[in-house]
């Protein structure tokens, strides 16, 4: 929550924690583990602003949320730039995102393209472009869009399973 608190106050309004960081945390509760037992090596802010591509912005951004919760290992993204830099496995780039959600949908596994923000009212604002199943349900597939090779790529250097046994894995099934 303090992050949540600390992104609400300190970086662009449309965005939100997402990806591995809400993820994990809801998986190790799913699985009975304590708290932190799996603490993020990132913590993914995202956000959409298609008026300003530049690094410079997303690294204003990044110094506000550091001196706002240090303890958060930040990663910043303007899901409107990521077509500049991102390239998958055979090096092309994607289109630009037309919005947050479509940016997050773009993450390569369903259970990962969840995004979370804390509203003025302190309500939790959730953008899941493929519902909030397969992440509550313990399933860890490719999205529709996703790189599959990068999948299988992640399937293998990750190793959820021996994180969380209780995972259901999809294979990468080339389409």
């Amino acid at each position: 929550m303090r992050w949540l608190r600390a992104a609400r106050g300190h970086a662009p309004a449309d965005g939100c924690i997402g990806a591995g960081a809400v993820r994990s945390l809801v998986w190790d509760h799913l699985h009975g583990f304590p708290p932190g037992r799996h603490a993020p090596t990132d913590v993914d802010f995202v956000y959409y602003d298609p008026t300003d591509l530049s690094a410079a912005h997303e690294t204003r951004v990044t110094q506000r949320l550091r001196e706002a919760a240090p303890d958060a290992p930040w990663e910043i993204v303007n899901q409107a730039r990521v077509h500049l830099w991102h390239r998958n496995s055979q090096g092309a780039a994607p289109p630009p995102a037309r919005s947050l959600a479509d940016g997050i949908a773009r993450w390569p596994e369903t259970a990962t393209c969840v995004g979370v923000a804390l509203t003025t009212d302190d309500q939790l604002r959730i953008v899941a472009p493929y519902g909030l199943t397969d992440l509550f349900g313990l399933v860890l597939r490719p999205s529709p869009g996703a790189d599959l090779d990068a999948y299988a790529q992640r399937l293998a250097a990750k190793r959820h399973p021996e994180t969380w046994p209780r995972l259901t894995v999809a294979p990468p099934i080339h389409r």
